[in-house]
């Protein structure tokens, strides 16, 4: 469901393009903006606010020609925004498509604007959107960020060798440091179950590929992760034993 905001300096422009957006089922919600400055207001506020914030803008249908900046100038400008939403312009004007696809248009619309035309243009935008969300998606699915020292650092899953509870956080312990983050283990513990984690331990969570030793004495069960030994409770000991066998194929 896409967040559109449609920007023209004509009120009768700006009303039909908005009464024909908002007929689209794909279309959360679409708003209006009377020129440059006002777009470029709301389009700045949005994405400080970030994706998830009900301001946020997934696209913006956009007139070229405006007073004081201009449609292509209001995209030059969003170019330089680190995640800008897409554009698609819409215009009377056939000159100008080159310069629009050169700054990374999704499309360019003829007015007057057809239902047709308009729907494909949405369709258009539509998939951008789930191919950027899905990247965003699997980016997030292959790094945590941790903080260190006031800096936001994006640490690889697959640098974690175990997680450790600490509360309501949790510890990342990794080759080269460990980390702690405001997440509970077993928030992680299902996070990270199809990327070979398993939980050892009420405080422990491993990575399969990371133990070096399983060590049994006297009935009870430990691993050897690099130079950290963690015990294994009873309640985890066959299921980690099994998944362990099932690994080395026997």
């Amino acid at each position: 469901m896409l967040r559109v905001l449609a920007v023209d300096d004509e009120e009768p422009a700006l009303e039909e393009l908005l009464y024909l957006l908002r007929a689209d089922p794909r279309i959360r919600s679409a708003e209006g903006a009377r020129g440059a400055t006002e777009a470029l207001r709301r389009i700045g506020g949005a994405v400080d606010a970030g994706p998830d914030d009900p301001s946020a803008i997934d696209v913006v249908f956009l007139d070229i020609h405006m007073a004081g900046l201009t449609g292509l100038d209001v995209a030059q400008l969003l170019a330089g925004f680190a995640a800008p939403p897409l554009i698609v312009f819409v215009t009377a004007h056939e000159g100008f498509a080159v310069h629009a696809f050169d700054l990374k248009a999704v499309d360019y619309v003829l007015k007057p604007v057809r239902r047709e035309r308009l729907a494909e243009a949405v369709r258009r935008v539509a998939e951008q959107v789930g191919e950027r969300s899905a990247s965003v998606h699997d980016a997030a699915a292959d790094q945590i960020a941790v903080e260190l020292g006031g800096v936001i650092r994006f640490v690889p899953v697959d640098d974690i060798a175990y997680a450790e509870a600490q509360g309501d956080y949790a510890r990342l312990h990794t080759s080269s440091g460990s980390h702690l983050v405001r997440i509970p283990l077993t928030t992680l513990e299902e996070r990270w179950r199809s990327r070979g984690f398993v939980r050892i331990h009420r405080r422990h969570l491993v990575a399969l590929n990371r133990i070096d030793e399983l060590r049994l004495d006297a009935g009870s069960m430990s691993v050897r992760i690099g130079d950290a030994e963690l015990a294994v409770s009873r309640r985890h000991t066959r299921s980690l034993r099994d998944l362990l066998m099932r690994q080395t194929g026997r």
